[in-house]
């Protein structure tokens, strides 16, 4: 078996630049991961499930276990002579990494436990990150297409680690009688059409009138586009974005007449899973514009998501057209 350690030791990329600096970025990311998976199987036992009583930038309410995440990546990455700044969810402003000061290369944007609604069920749970190289003026606010690594982490039956860097997705599952990653899928291709479609019916009276008929064309057997699409969503994007990078189909999570920016993140939740995606064949979309070429104005800046197969992609942006 390949581990993560040997296989960023034989990829050029992540040797490139001073000293490695990307293979042991990754090398953080991962021990972030096996962390956070043990704190997850034992939280029950160590009292660190429910809320922790404030609100994080975006008004959600935080679980006890989001902030346990997010302290373990500012504690890894602390130690980090390459990461200058780390962006997350669960704080208003960039963190400054006192290591690194002006000698630091990357930006790191996270998602330090993405569907913590699911803790207390037992439910699947991420983490979500993206690196961009901070270029000379320390700007970091960069497109989604200039990402060096985007990934995510999947805590399930099992804990895995996804990422892409620009050749292709690559899959590695942690063995935890090891304490390593090792390969386990590589060059992942999604379908170009699927027959999964992820998305909150719960939120439909909120859609404007296209948004309803497109989701609803998922759903109708009709003999130009086939049979009904599953349903499937489980409140954690990192996993209902996994099954369809697998399996295909789609997964959307849009604008609100109300609120047509949407709920996720661009930065650190969007970005991240369209470069994956779209290195395994598929699309990540807002809409109106793909998502790895918006612009960013904000680190927070949230953008609605239509993300997973391209045909199916593809299908709900006509269906957007004005």
């Amino acid at each position: 078996m390949i581990s993560l350690t040997r296989h960023l030791l034989e990829r050029p990329r992540f040797q490139a630049g001073q000293a490695g600096e990307l293979s042991v970025l990754m090398t953080h990311i991962a021990r972030c991961g096996k962390l956070i998976a043990r704190d997850l199987n034992r939280a029950g036992l160590l009292g660190t499930l429910g809320a922790a009583g404030t609100t994080n930038v975006h008004g959600e309410q935080v679980q006890k276990l989001d902030e346990r995440a997010n302290q373990t990546f500012v504690d890894v990455l602390e130690e980090s002579d390459t990461v200058r700044v780390v962006i997350s969810e669960e704080m208003e402003t960039p963190w400054a990494v006192t290591r690194a000061q002006a000698s630091g290369t990357y930006a790191v944007f996270l998602d330090p436990l993405d569907g913590s609604s699911n803790v207390d069920v037992n439910a699947p749970l991420g983490s979500i990150f993206s690196v961009h190289r901070m270029d000379a003026s320390g700007n970091f606010m960069k497109r989604g297409r200039e990402q060096v690594i985007g990934g995510y982490l999947l805590y399930g039956p099992g804990t895995i680690l996804v990422y892409a860097c620009g050749d292709g997705v690559h899959q590695f599952t942690l063995d935890p009688a090891v304490g390593e990653f090792f390969l386990s899928g590589s060059g992942m291709r999604i379908p170009p059409r699927g027959k999964v479609c992820s998305v909150n019916t719960g939120n439909r009276s909120k859609w404007d009138e296209r948004m309803k008929n497109a989701v609803e064309s998922f759903q109708t057997d009709d003999p130009g586009t086939g049979p009904p699409y599953a349903a499937r969503y489980s409140g954690c994007l990192a996993a209902d974005v996994h099954r369809i990078l697998w399996k295909g189909g789609l997964y959307l999570y849009p604008g609100e007449v109300k609120k047509p920016a949407g709920k996720l993140r661009l930065m650190y939740e969007a970005a991240p899973l369209s470069f994956v995606v779209e290195q395994a064949g598929g699309l990540g979309s807002a809409g109106d514009e793909r998502i790895l070429s918006i612009q960013p104005a904000a680190p927070h800046q949230c953008v609605p998501l239509i993300i997973g197969s391209c045909e199916d992609v593809e299908r709900v942006e006509r269906c957007l057209k004005p």
